[in-house]
Protein backbone atom coordinates (compact mmCIF):
# COMPACT_ATOMS: atom_id res chain seq x y z
CA UNK A 1 0.00 0.00 0.00
CA UNK A 2 1.31 3.45 -0.92
CA UNK A 3 2.18 5.77 1.93
CA UNK A 4 0.65 9.23 2.26
CA UNK A 5 3.90 10.72 0.96
CA UNK A 6 3.36 8.79 -2.31
CA UNK A 7 -0.14 10.17 -2.89
CA UNK A 8 0.88 12.57 -5.66
CA UNK A 9 3.80 10.60 -7.11
CA UNK A 10 1.97 8.68 -9.84
CA UNK A 11 2.45 10.53 -13.13
CA UNK A 12 -0.34 8.50 -14.74
CA UNK A 13 -2.78 10.32 -12.45
CA UNK A 14 -1.32 13.81 -12.95
CA UNK A 15 -3.76 14.83 -15.66
CA UNK A 16 -7.31 16.03 -16.18
CA UNK A 17 -9.73 13.13 -15.90
CA UNK A 18 -11.09 13.49 -19.43
CA UNK A 19 -7.60 13.19 -20.92
CA UNK A 20 -7.52 9.53 -19.88
CA UNK A 21 -10.08 8.92 -22.65
CA UNK A 22 -8.34 10.88 -25.42
CA UNK A 23 -6.25 8.04 -26.84
CA UNK A 24 -9.41 6.80 -28.57
CA UNK A 25 -10.30 10.21 -30.04
CA UNK A 26 -7.45 11.02 -32.45
CA UNK A 27 -7.89 10.16 -36.16
CA UNK A 28 -6.79 6.65 -37.18
CA UNK A 29 -3.17 6.62 -38.22
CA UNK A 30 -2.12 9.52 -35.94
CA UNK A 31 1.53 9.10 -34.96
CA UNK A 32 2.77 12.43 -33.64
CA UNK A 33 1.17 15.28 -31.72
CA UNK A 34 3.27 18.45 -31.55
CA UNK A 35 2.10 20.83 -28.84
CA UNK A 36 3.29 24.27 -27.79
CA UNK A 37 2.97 26.60 -24.82
CA UNK A 38 2.70 30.38 -25.04
CA UNK A 39 1.57 33.38 -23.04
CA UNK A 40 -1.45 34.76 -24.85
CA UNK A 41 -1.07 38.16 -23.21
CA UNK A 42 -2.29 39.99 -20.13
CA UNK A 43 -1.15 42.85 -17.92
CA UNK A 44 2.38 42.92 -19.35
CA UNK A 45 3.71 42.83 -22.90
CA UNK A 46 6.61 40.51 -22.04
CA UNK A 47 7.06 37.38 -19.97
CA UNK A 48 10.03 36.12 -18.04
CA UNK A 49 10.15 32.39 -18.76
CA UNK A 50 10.98 30.24 -15.75
CA UNK A 51 10.07 26.97 -14.05
CA UNK A 52 10.00 24.30 -16.77
CA UNK A 53 13.23 22.65 -15.63
CA UNK A 54 11.71 21.97 -12.23
CA UNK A 55 8.72 20.13 -13.70
CA UNK A 56 10.91 18.11 -16.06
CA UNK A 57 13.38 17.05 -13.39
CA UNK A 58 10.77 16.57 -10.67
CA UNK A 59 8.15 14.62 -12.62
CA UNK A 60 9.26 13.58 -16.11
CA UNK A 61 12.92 12.59 -15.92
CA UNK A 62 14.07 8.99 -15.76
CA UNK A 63 11.87 5.94 -15.12
CA UNK A 64 8.46 7.32 -14.22
CA UNK A 65 6.18 4.51 -15.44
CA UNK A 66 6.15 1.27 -13.44
CA UNK A 67 3.85 -1.73 -13.25
CA UNK A 68 2.83 -0.67 -9.74
CA UNK A 69 1.74 2.75 -10.99
CA UNK A 70 -0.20 1.23 -13.88
CA UNK A 71 -1.94 -1.20 -11.53
CA UNK A 72 -2.77 1.65 -9.15
CA UNK A 73 -4.11 3.96 -11.85
CA UNK A 74 -6.33 1.55 -13.81
CA UNK A 75 -9.01 0.74 -11.22
CA UNK A 76 -9.10 4.32 -9.95
CA UNK A 77 -9.54 5.84 -13.43
CA UNK A 78 -12.11 3.28 -14.53
CA UNK A 79 -14.18 3.69 -11.38
CA UNK A 80 -13.93 7.47 -11.61
CA UNK A 81 -14.82 7.60 -15.33
CA UNK A 82 -17.54 4.97 -15.18
CA UNK A 83 -16.12 2.46 -17.65
CA UNK A 84 -12.99 0.86 -19.07
CA UNK A 85 -11.32 4.08 -20.20
CA UNK A 86 -7.80 3.61 -18.81
CA UNK A 87 -5.16 3.15 -21.49
CA UNK A 88 -3.36 0.14 -20.01
CA UNK A 89 -1.93 -0.94 -23.37
CA UNK A 90 -0.44 2.49 -23.99
CA UNK A 91 1.22 2.74 -20.60
CA UNK A 92 2.51 -0.84 -20.74
CA UNK A 93 4.00 -0.03 -24.15
CA UNK A 94 5.99 2.76 -22.47
CA UNK A 95 6.94 0.41 -19.64
CA UNK A 96 8.14 -2.47 -21.84
CA UNK A 97 9.33 -0.72 -25.01
CA UNK A 98 10.75 2.45 -23.45
CA UNK A 99 11.90 1.08 -20.10
CA UNK A 100 9.40 3.24 -18.24
CA UNK A 101 10.89 6.46 -19.60
CA UNK A 102 8.66 8.93 -21.42
CA UNK A 103 9.16 8.98 -25.23
CA UNK A 104 8.92 12.76 -25.58
CA UNK A 105 11.09 15.64 -26.76
CA UNK A 106 10.80 19.09 -25.18
CA UNK A 107 12.37 22.22 -26.63
CA UNK A 108 12.29 25.55 -24.81
CA UNK A 109 13.76 29.03 -24.74
CA UNK A 110 16.46 29.36 -22.04
CA UNK A 111 14.94 29.98 -18.63
CA UNK A 112 15.17 33.60 -17.57
CA UNK A 113 14.67 34.77 -21.16
CA UNK A 114 12.40 37.78 -21.67
CA UNK A 115 9.93 36.92 -24.44
CA UNK A 116 7.17 39.10 -25.95
CA UNK A 117 3.71 37.64 -25.39
CA UNK A 118 2.12 35.52 -28.10
CA UNK A 119 5.36 33.66 -28.79
CA UNK A 120 6.15 29.99 -28.23
CA UNK A 121 7.98 29.33 -24.97
CA UNK A 122 8.33 25.56 -25.20
CA UNK A 123 7.18 22.70 -27.40
CA UNK A 124 6.56 19.01 -26.76
CA UNK A 125 6.25 16.09 -29.17
CA UNK A 126 6.12 12.34 -28.68
CA UNK A 127 9.06 10.43 -30.17
CA UNK A 128 7.36 7.03 -30.35
CA UNK A 129 4.52 6.96 -32.92
CA UNK A 130 2.55 4.57 -30.72
CA UNK A 131 2.43 7.29 -28.05
CA UNK A 132 0.71 10.08 -29.98
CA UNK A 133 -1.75 10.37 -27.08
CA UNK A 134 1.00 11.17 -24.56
CA UNK A 135 1.86 14.72 -25.66
CA UNK A 136 -1.35 16.36 -24.49
CA UNK A 137 -1.79 13.93 -21.62
CA UNK A 138 1.11 15.84 -20.04
CA UNK A 139 -0.44 19.25 -20.70
CA UNK A 140 -2.15 19.41 -17.31
CA UNK A 141 1.15 19.13 -15.46
CA UNK A 142 3.31 21.23 -17.75
CA UNK A 143 1.02 24.24 -18.01
CA UNK A 144 1.58 24.73 -14.29
CA UNK A 145 4.73 26.52 -15.38
CA UNK A 146 2.38 29.52 -15.65
CA UNK A 147 2.83 30.11 -11.92
CA UNK A 148 6.62 30.53 -11.61
CA UNK A 149 6.59 32.35 -14.95
CA UNK A 150 3.96 34.78 -13.64
CA UNK A 151 5.90 35.41 -10.43
CA UNK A 152 9.13 35.97 -12.36
CA UNK A 153 7.37 38.35 -14.75
CA UNK A 154 5.62 40.34 -12.03
CA UNK A 155 8.79 40.49 -9.95
CA UNK A 156 10.70 41.86 -12.95
CA UNK A 157 8.08 44.54 -13.60
CA UNK A 158 8.24 45.63 -9.97
CA UNK A 159 12.02 45.75 -10.20
CA UNK A 160 11.73 48.08 -13.19
CA UNK A 161 9.58 50.46 -11.14
CA UNK A 162 11.93 50.30 -8.16
CA UNK A 163 14.94 50.92 -10.42
CA UNK A 164 13.25 53.95 -11.99
CA UNK A 165 12.70 55.66 -8.66
CA UNK A 166 15.93 54.36 -7.18
CA UNK A 167 17.81 56.25 -9.88
CA UNK A 168 15.56 59.31 -10.12
CA UNK A 169 15.88 59.97 -6.36
CA UNK A 170 19.66 59.73 -6.41
CA UNK A 171 20.22 56.41 -4.64
CA UNK A 172 23.76 55.21 -5.43
CA UNK A 173 24.34 52.01 -7.39
CA UNK A 174 27.61 50.09 -7.69
CA UNK A 175 28.50 47.66 -10.49
CA UNK A 176 25.91 44.92 -10.82
CA UNK A 177 23.43 46.94 -8.72
CA UNK A 178 23.56 44.75 -5.58
CA UNK A 179 21.77 47.55 -3.71
CA UNK A 180 18.74 47.16 -5.98
CA UNK A 181 18.74 43.38 -5.55
CA UNK A 182 17.53 43.73 -1.96
CA UNK A 183 14.77 46.30 -2.42
CA UNK A 184 11.88 43.81 -2.78
CA UNK A 185 11.93 41.03 -0.20
CA UNK A 186 9.98 37.78 -0.53
CA UNK A 187 7.82 36.86 2.45
CA UNK A 188 5.51 34.75 0.31
CA UNK A 189 5.93 31.31 1.93
CA UNK A 190 2.84 31.71 4.13
CA UNK A 191 0.75 33.30 1.41
CA UNK A 192 0.64 30.47 -1.13
CA UNK A 193 -1.30 27.24 -1.37
CA UNK A 194 1.48 24.70 -0.82
CA UNK A 195 5.14 24.11 -0.09
CA UNK A 196 5.67 23.39 -3.80
CA UNK A 197 4.10 26.72 -4.72
CA UNK A 198 6.37 28.43 -2.22
CA UNK A 199 9.38 26.76 -3.79
CA UNK A 200 8.41 27.68 -7.34
CA UNK A 201 7.37 31.23 -6.52
CA UNK A 202 10.34 31.77 -4.24
CA UNK A 203 12.78 30.55 -6.88
CA UNK A 204 11.13 32.73 -9.53
CA UNK A 205 11.56 35.81 -7.33
CA UNK A 206 15.27 35.06 -7.08
CA UNK A 207 15.68 35.69 -10.79
CA UNK A 208 15.22 39.39 -10.08
CA UNK A 209 16.05 39.88 -6.39
CA UNK A 210 18.26 38.36 -3.71
CA UNK A 211 16.23 39.10 -0.58
CA UNK A 212 13.99 36.26 0.59
CA UNK A 213 12.57 34.56 3.64
CA UNK A 214 11.16 31.69 1.57
CA UNK A 215 13.53 28.81 2.28
CA UNK A 216 11.57 26.57 -0.10
CA UNK A 217 12.74 28.78 -2.96
CA UNK A 218 16.36 28.36 -1.88
CA UNK A 219 15.99 24.57 -1.74
CA UNK A 220 14.32 24.35 -5.13
CA UNK A 221 16.94 26.55 -6.78
CA UNK A 222 19.81 24.50 -5.39
CA UNK A 223 18.32 21.05 -6.00
CA UNK A 224 16.64 21.49 -9.37
CA UNK A 225 18.77 24.26 -10.89
CA UNK A 226 22.05 23.13 -9.31
CA UNK A 227 22.87 26.58 -7.93
CA UNK A 228 26.26 26.07 -6.24
CA UNK A 229 26.21 29.21 -4.13
CA UNK A 230 23.59 30.92 -1.98
CA UNK A 231 20.97 32.46 -4.27
CA UNK A 232 19.14 34.50 -1.62
CA UNK A 233 19.70 36.06 1.77
CA UNK A 234 17.84 37.20 4.88
CA UNK A 235 18.60 38.87 8.21
CA UNK A 236 17.55 38.52 11.87
CA UNK A 237 14.11 40.03 12.27
CA UNK A 238 11.39 40.26 14.91
CA UNK A 239 7.76 39.29 14.61
CA UNK A 240 4.84 40.42 16.72
CA UNK A 241 5.00 37.38 19.00
CA UNK A 242 8.61 38.05 19.99
CA UNK A 243 7.86 41.71 20.73
CA UNK A 244 4.49 41.37 22.48
CA UNK A 245 5.78 38.53 24.67
CA UNK A 246 7.58 41.25 26.64
CA UNK A 247 4.29 43.08 27.32
CA UNK A 248 3.34 46.63 26.36
CA UNK A 249 5.13 48.24 29.28
CA UNK A 250 8.37 46.51 28.29
CA UNK A 251 8.23 47.11 24.56
CA UNK A 252 11.32 49.28 24.83
CA UNK A 253 13.12 46.35 26.49
CA UNK A 254 12.09 44.11 23.60
CA UNK A 255 13.53 46.67 21.18
CA UNK A 256 16.71 47.03 23.22
CA UNK A 257 17.10 43.26 23.29
CA UNK A 258 17.08 43.18 19.49
CA UNK A 259 19.90 45.73 19.34
CA UNK A 260 21.85 43.86 22.02
CA UNK A 261 21.31 40.36 20.63
CA UNK A 262 22.43 41.51 17.18
CA UNK A 263 25.08 44.19 17.85
CA UNK A 264 26.28 44.42 14.24
CA UNK A 265 24.82 44.25 10.77
CA UNK A 266 21.22 44.51 9.65
CA UNK A 267 18.36 43.76 12.02
CA UNK A 268 14.66 44.37 11.36
CA UNK A 269 12.09 45.02 14.06
CA UNK A 270 8.32 45.13 13.65
CA UNK A 271 7.27 48.28 15.47
CA UNK A 272 3.48 48.57 15.28
CA UNK A 273 2.53 46.07 17.99
CA UNK A 274 0.94 48.86 20.02
CA UNK A 275 1.55 52.32 18.54
CA UNK A 276 3.87 52.78 15.59
CA UNK A 277 4.10 56.55 16.10
CA UNK A 278 5.11 56.31 19.74
CA UNK A 279 7.52 53.50 18.93
CA UNK A 280 9.30 55.66 16.35
CA UNK A 281 9.30 58.90 18.32
CA UNK A 282 9.67 57.86 21.96
CA UNK A 283 11.30 54.43 21.87
CA UNK A 284 13.52 54.30 18.78
CA UNK A 285 13.82 58.06 18.46
CA UNK A 286 14.44 58.96 22.10
CA UNK A 287 15.26 56.18 24.56
CA UNK A 288 17.24 54.04 22.10
CA UNK A 289 18.42 56.78 19.75
CA UNK A 290 22.05 56.90 20.80
CA UNK A 291 22.28 53.11 20.95
CA UNK A 292 21.14 52.97 17.33
CA UNK A 293 23.54 55.67 16.18
CA UNK A 294 26.47 54.00 17.99
CA UNK A 295 25.66 50.59 16.59
CA UNK A 296 27.82 49.09 13.81
CA UNK A 297 24.98 48.27 11.47
CA UNK A 298 21.49 49.28 10.38
CA UNK A 299 18.19 49.02 12.23
CA UNK A 300 15.27 48.48 9.86
CA UNK A 301 12.01 49.71 11.35
CA UNK A 302 8.97 47.80 10.09
CA UNK A 303 5.49 49.31 10.17
CA UNK A 304 3.23 46.35 9.45
CA UNK A 305 -0.22 47.89 9.18
CA UNK A 306 -1.99 50.89 7.76
CA UNK A 307 -2.12 52.27 4.23
CA UNK A 308 1.45 51.90 2.88
CA UNK A 309 1.55 55.20 0.97
CA UNK A 310 0.45 57.00 4.15
CA UNK A 311 2.12 55.13 6.98
CA UNK A 312 5.57 54.91 5.37
CA UNK A 313 5.72 58.67 4.84
CA UNK A 314 4.53 59.33 8.39
CA UNK A 315 7.14 56.97 9.83
CA UNK A 316 9.90 58.52 7.73
CA UNK A 317 8.86 61.98 8.88
CA UNK A 318 9.03 61.01 12.55
CA UNK A 319 12.39 59.28 12.14
CA UNK A 320 13.80 62.28 10.32
CA UNK A 321 12.67 64.53 13.15
CA UNK A 322 14.36 62.30 15.72
CA UNK A 323 17.49 61.25 13.82
CA UNK A 324 18.00 64.07 11.34
CA UNK A 325 18.67 63.73 7.62
CA UNK A 326 21.02 64.76 4.85
CA UNK A 327 20.21 65.85 1.31
CA UNK A 328 21.65 63.89 -1.61
CA UNK A 329 22.81 65.20 -4.96
CA UNK A 330 19.29 65.14 -6.42
CA UNK A 331 17.75 67.00 -3.52
CA UNK A 332 16.15 64.09 -1.69
CA UNK A 333 16.39 63.53 2.05
CA UNK A 334 18.31 60.54 3.44
CA UNK A 335 18.12 59.14 6.94
CA UNK A 336 21.41 58.31 8.70
CA UNK A 337 22.77 54.94 7.48
CA UNK A 338 22.08 53.42 10.91
CA UNK A 339 18.32 53.44 10.35
CA UNK A 340 15.99 52.46 7.52
CA UNK A 341 12.34 51.49 6.98
CA UNK A 342 10.73 48.45 5.35
CA UNK A 343 7.02 48.17 4.62
CA UNK A 344 5.85 44.58 5.07
CA UNK A 345 2.10 44.71 4.50
CA UNK A 346 -0.13 45.61 1.59
CA UNK A 347 2.54 45.64 -1.11
CA UNK A 348 1.57 44.64 -4.64
CA UNK A 349 2.20 45.77 -8.19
Amino acid sequence: MASRSDTFENLLLMTDSYKTSHYRQYPPGTEYVYSYFESRGGKFSETCFFGLQYFIRRYLEGVVVTQEKIDEAEPLVNAHMGGAHFNRAGWEHILHKCGGKLPISIKAVPEGTIVPVKNVLFTLVNTDPACYWLSNYLETLLVQVWYPMTVATSSREQKKIIAKYFDSTGCPRSEGSPELAFKLHDFGYRGVSSVESAGLGGAAHLINFMGTDTLAGILLTKRFYLEPGMPGFSIPAAEHSTITSWGREREVDAFRNMLTAYPTGLVAVVSDSYNIYEACEKLWGTELRQMILDRDGTLVVRPDSGEPKVIVVEVLTILEKQFGSTTNGKGFKMLPPQIRVIQGDGISY
